[in-house]
């Protein structure tokens, strides 16, 4: 288990922030990364042409690292909903076909869907959410002969419902089948390993549970989509790119890998700092001792709020760094207003309270987030 990191974040001790599923506040490692960054580009006479391909080799090899991939498998990514595109610009539907999602799924990984679909007659099929909460039998159930893509995530972003990729990704390539998945509100708190779960897309924007900044994110690209074409045609992910003095010798082939699929700009000397800087971090911390710790937390606090009458997913059901809690009666009106007055900080998505703690997170938090709930829901 992983003691309270705390100190290694600016958090004011007022202040209960149980919110990282929204965003994650920045470790200090980060914000100095950050301040780095800036003052760099402040004296551009010192940078040289190696400086747009060292750091963001130095992130793709940890985020790597993380996922058990390849560097030259993982992209840079200023958002979910561009690495999302890029899935759906690659990959091959016809009419009559179905793309798998989820009720209640997060937009960006819905929208490109529904474009696709609307372009080529396949189907966007929602698959219906579950009594029981067990999304894996309801997808594995929903796969046939007839599925082209299924577009997923880890867990569900409202209430931490957890998905057995391995299992959903053994049928779906057993049927032909593509997984593309928006692992964000996952990735850096969950364990996750390409050679098992074997994604054709996974993508992961860095500003929640990987503790990195706002508009940066990474994708990672199966090899048979290596050759594939890339949502804007920038000079830096064209073969011979480090060669600044040919750049007009302009050429046709792409760096090698999935750096075909890099956004503009991707050595962005702000962000590109904090991103290593946040990845390094969670690394040494581990990402299955964060998901141990976390699970403690969130066990406890479920359990405190059901002698409140609030019901959570159980586990192994739920992924332990994610609590969506509900109540037979719903939630009380203004509840979010009520917890912010008093410096408490979670979320409501859809019919779930949710609270996503992380290892700044104390157990005076747990204490003050848990009589607040019990003083809501008496008062209303």
């Amino acid at each position: 288990m992983i003691p309270c990191q705390r100190h290694l974040f600016d958090i004011p001790e007022s202040i209960t922030y149980f919110n990282c599923g929204y965003m994650s506040p920045q470790l200090k490692s980060v914000r100095t990364a950050g301040y780095y960054g800036v003052d760099r580009k402040s004296s551009p006479w010192e940078m040289t042409p190696t400086d747009f391909f060292t750091l963001p080799d130095q992130a793709r090899s940890l985020f790597g690292q993380m996922v058990n991939a390849d560097a030259s498998s993982i992209a840079i990514i200023p958002s979910a909903s561009y690495g999302l595109a890029i899935a759906a610009k690659n990959i091959a539907v016809s009419a009559g076909q179905k793309i798998l999602v989820l009720q209640d799924q997060f937009p960006s990984n819905v929208y490109c869907w529904n474009e696709l679909s609307a372009r080529t007659g396949a189907e966007v099929v929602t698959i219906k959410t579950p009594a029981d909460f067990d999304w894996t039998t309801a997808v594995l159930a929903a796969i046939d002969d007839d599925t082209a893509i299924a577009a997923l995530g880890h867990i569900h972003w409202t209430d931490g419902s957890l998905l057995d990729l391995e299992a959903i990704g053994d049928k779906l390539r057993a049927h032909g089948a593509k997984l593309v998945l928006d692992i964000t509100q996952s990735i850096g708190a969950l364990p996750f390993d390409v050679a098992k779960i074997q994604p054709d897309f996974m993508i992961a924007a860095t500003y929640k549970w990987m503790l990195g900044p706002y508009s940066l994110g990474f994708m990672y690209v199966a090899p048979e989509h290596h050759s594939g074409e890339p949502l804007e045609y920038n000079w830096l992910n064209r073969g011979g790119s480090e060669n600044f003095s040919g750049l007009v010798d302009y050429r046709n082939d792409y760096q090698e890998g999935a750096l075909r699929f890099d956004m503009g700009e991707r050595a962005n000397f702000s962000l590109m700092p904090m991103a290593i800087a946040a990845l390094e971090q969670l690394l040494e911390w581990g990402v299955t001792n964060i998901q141990e710790t976390l699970s403690l937390r969130t066990r406890a606090i479920a359990e405190r709020c059901s002698e409140l009458g609030m019901q959570a997913i159980p586990e192994p059901l739920r992924a332990g760094h994610f609590l969506g809690l509900r109540h037979r009666d719903g939630l009380p009106a203004n509840l979010l207003e009520t917890l912010v007055a008093e410096n408490i900080y979670i979320s409501v998505r859809g019919a779930s309270l949710r609270i996503t703690p992380h290892l700044f997170n104390t157990d005076q938090d747990a204490d003050r987030l848990v009589l607040a709930l019990s003083d809501a829901l008496k008062r209303r």
